[in-house]
């Protein structure tokens, strides 16, 4: 199921990730880059994971590990994502690990982790292609720098 989500994702497809989410699910992704911050609800994470289907990355799992009973359950994804230009060029890799808490097959909270470095490196590649979200977190809240 989780390999079939990032699949679609990865196509453009979020309704498989966003029903899996809790309506008050909370999102970590770490870092100062563009993609840094902590999301709470679903409202809140979906324009993030739509940046993520946009701008074109995809995202695989390797290994996908869930224990726990069905109303306290501990998921682990450990996996690559990447990003291509439309000639084929590999302008991004990275690998990830989500560590994240599921309750009667709802995402209730998870957090990302992955390299920072490269994140950073993806903001760059995706400022050159003039994605106007593409400041860190850091430029954000600078004044002058955005949000």
């Amino acid at each position: 199921m989780i390999a079939r989500n990032m699949a679609k994702a990865s196509a453009g497809e979020l309704g498989p990730t966003l029903r899996m989410d809790a309506e008050d699910v909370r999102f970590r992704f770490p870092g100062d880059s563009s993609w840094g911050g902590e999301f709470n609800g679903k409202a809140e994470l979906e324009p993030w994971l739509r940046r993520f289907a946009d701008s074109g990355l995809q995202i695989s799992p390797d290994e996908v590990v869930l224990k726990g009973f069905p109303w306290k359950q501990t998921l682990c994804i450990r996996g690559e994502d990447h990003l291509d230009t439309p000639d084929g060029k590999r302008v991004y890799e990275n690998r990830y690990v989500i560590w994240g808490r599921i309750s009667w097959g709802k995402l209730r909270e998870y957090e990302v982790y992955e390299d920072t470095q490269k994140s950073k490196a993806l903001d760059r590649y995706l400022a050159s292609t003039g994605d106007p979200k593409a400041q860190s977190a850091t430029e954000r809240h600078q004044p002058g720098g955005g949000a």
